[in-house]
């Protein structure tokens, strides 16, 4: 059985929405660094509703380690992760900050 969810050497997908204190607190511009730093590719973008919608393609140890990095954000305070494992985008390079309708 395929693992629709799971790429070569265990890399996984994940599409996180946070809320709380997560826009206007550097979160994205957090995100992308950690990101940078623990070879992690895909997105991240604030939404309407004061959310912040980020996809994440690395291993679970990665991802992991990513939530770390954000979370000890100064400004930044998480009330709630809503977690979602979506299809692995194996073409997928780097890691960007997007606006609401588009890439930044």
């Amino acid at each position: 059985m395929v693992d629709e969810f799971k790429g070569k050497n265990g890399i996984i997908r994940r599409r996180y929405r946070f809320t709380g204190r997560v826009q206007g607190v550097g979160f994205r511009y957090r995100a992308k660094h950690a990101a940078a730093l623990y070879s992690i590719t895909g997105w991240v973008k604030n939404e309407w509703d004061g959310s912040v919608l980020m996809e994440a393609q690395g291993t679970k140890f990665q991802l992991g380690l990513l939530l770390e990095a954000i979370n000890r954000g100064t400004y930044i305070d998480i009330d709630w992760i809503q977690t979602e494992d979506i299809p692995v985008d194996e073409d997928e390079t780097g890691f960007h900050v997007r606006m609401r309708d588009g890439l930044l």
